[in-house]
């Protein structure tokens, strides 16, 4: 059993060490920035507020500068960090005298002062707590989510600095112990049930894991069925989390924590599509929206463990499981051939040709179309034994 589960690690040992080599190589380029003093951040924000009383002195409208979080004109590629803002990133003006802009205006201000009071204080908020703090100001959630995002680009201040915490949606089981902040220990051993992500992943000590590998799992009802399947016990020692699709801050945090504590190898199991190559690109070179965080998010060492495209023909998964693109399917498909970080992959964009070739896709769940238990008995025991990853 034990020359078994050693001949299982062999490729995934051989690849933690060529990982670690280029780590090596990359840790200057990629030092996370340390949590800012509040003396720093009271500044910054005493600085907005000068400004606005300054210009209302002048006899003039107020006036808030964004770095415009949505462009990718304001996007530089780095390898080692991912998509970053570039420092002479265009902005996006906020009038006070302006009736499209002055609702804006005034929801900044607003939880710039709940920012204040909570740093002032050293007491935490959640984005839903800043939102029912005054729901006819804010009208939604999305609006209150957004402008926190702004205020962190504005201030250059990572958000868990800001005292502001968002409730996480992923989940995560495995070899994994860790201390929470407040001393509650934390054990994700459970074949049957999986952990909620913590919503300050900043606050996590102490963390012990033998874990081989940390597998990124694109779909719940993908990771609640490695869990019925006891896929953890099997390839024991192992981790897998998932973000529920699109991944949330503390998702991706915590994938970087693991990275940065564990130095072990990191995949991703996505569906064989243009949504599920997009989710697993965020977590390897993050978004343009967050581009600001790059540092402290991305974790450019994600491999490709599937599904892949070129796996839909070796495997002969059925055409009855396989679905035609959509139009919207071979556009996003084209974007991402485009990024910046596809000319430093081209096992990558080899799939992606493919895909656009053979003109279809398919989800994980499609491998049940070979057998029942194809995904955790077969295909992926090979994929992580003989180095199937791109």
């Amino acid at each position: 059993m034990g020359s078994h589960i050693a001949e299982l690690f062999t490729e995934i040992d051989k690849l933690r060490v060529q990982l670690l080599n280029n780590a090596e190589v990359m840790a200057d380029c990629q030092r996370v920035q340390e949590g800012i003093s509040n003396n720093v951040i009271f500044t910054r924000i005493e600085n907005i507020i000068l400004g606005i009383v300054t210009s209302l002195s002048k006899d003039e409208a107020p006036v808030l500068a964004l770095p415009n979080r949505s462009s990718w004109a304001n996007i530089s590629f780095d390898s080692a960090v991912g998509l970053q803002m570039s420092s002479e990133s265009s902005v996006t003006t906020i009038r006070s005298d302006c009736p499209m802009s002055v609702t804006k205006f005034a929801q900044i201000l607003k939880i710039l002062s709940v920012i204040y009071r909570l740093v002032q204080s050293n007491s935490y908020a959640t984005k839903r707590d800043i939102y029912y703090n005054n729901t006819q100001l804010f009208g939604s959630q999305k609006i209150v989510d957004s402008i926190v995002d702004d205020i962190c680009c504005l201030l250059k201040v990572p958000r868990r600095s800001l005292h502001v915490l968002a409730t996480s949606k992923g989940l995560i089981s495995g070899d994994l112990c860790y201390m929470e902040e407040d001393g509650t220990r934390i054990d994700c051993h459970s074949s049957s049930a999986a952990v909620a992500v913590s919503s300050n992943i900043d606050g996590i000590r102490d963390i012990v894991s033998s874990a081989k590998f940390v597998m990124i799992v694109e779909k719940d009802a993908t990771f609640q069925r490695l869990l019925d399947d006891n896929f953890c016990t099997k390839l024991s020692p192992c981790i897998i989390i998932t973000g529920k699709g699109v991944p949330d801050v503390n998702s991706r945090l915590m994938v970087r924590k693991l990275w940065d504590t564990l130095h072990i190898p990191i995949f991703a199991l996505v569906d064989a599509d243009p949504h599920g190559i997009e989710i697993m690109c965020i977590y390897k070179y993050g978004s343009v929206a967050m581009s600001f965080e790059a540092h402290s998010l991305t974790v450019p060492s994600v491999m490709w463990l599937g599904l892949l495209p070129s796996d839909l023909q070796r495997l002969r998964v059925p055409e009855v499981a396989l679905i035609p693109l959509t139009k919207r399917d071979e556009s996003k498909l084209n974007s991402l051939l485009e990024r910046p970080y596809l000319t430093s992959q081209p096992e990558w964009q080899k799939e992606m040709e493919l895909m656009k070739q053979s003109k279809v896709k398919a989800e994980i769940q499609s491998l049940a179309a070979i057998a029942p238990d194809f995904l955790t008995s077969i295909y992926l025991p090979n994929k992580l034994r003989f180095g199937g990853w791109v």
